[in-house]
């Protein structure tokens, strides 16, 4: 499968917990990360969702926001955390990669502006926070 979305995360359904109209789906990573997704239950089901069934989760690298240094406490759902590998700063925005505990990458844009305020350097450590609903899962069929 070929998309935009900039991360394609893998792992394992761990738990699912259905409420009235919306599932909530806690995804492994590895590497003791968890992400947790918000889809309606139809979507749910449409899907097969089953814990340790596969999926990938698509994250726009415009979703997240970085954070520098250890897991803050926030009401965002997800905190992935791990170490910058690049940074690549262009005239407005900034391509910050994080590699995080379990080996995965995540790419995170934000404005050049707010990399000057950050000051990440590579080696550094720093948090992505993700709202529930803004992770999009996929199975392979």
């Amino acid at each position: 499968m070929k998309t935009s979305a900039r991360n394609q995360l893998h792992g394992t359904v761990h738990a699912l917990h259905d409420g009235a109209v919306n599932t909530e789906v806690i995804v492994d990573l590895g590497g003791g990360q968890q992400l947790v997704a918000i889809v309606t239950k139809d979507s749910a089901h449409q899907l097969g969702l089953t814990a340790g069934r596969k999926v990938f989760a698509l994250i726009k690298a415009s979703w997240p926001i970085l954070v520098e240094g250890a897991m803050p406490k926030t009401s965002a759902r997800n905190t992935l955390c791990g170490e910058v590998k690049t940074v690549h700063t262009g005239a407005v925005n900034t391509e910050v990669v994080l590699q995080l505990a379990g080996g995965a990458e995540l790419v995170v844009m934000i404005t050049t502006g707010s990399e000057r305020k950050l000051d990440l350097k590579p080696g550094d450590p720093a948090c992505a926070l993700i709202k529930a609903n803004l992770v999009i899962l996929g199975v392979e069929e």
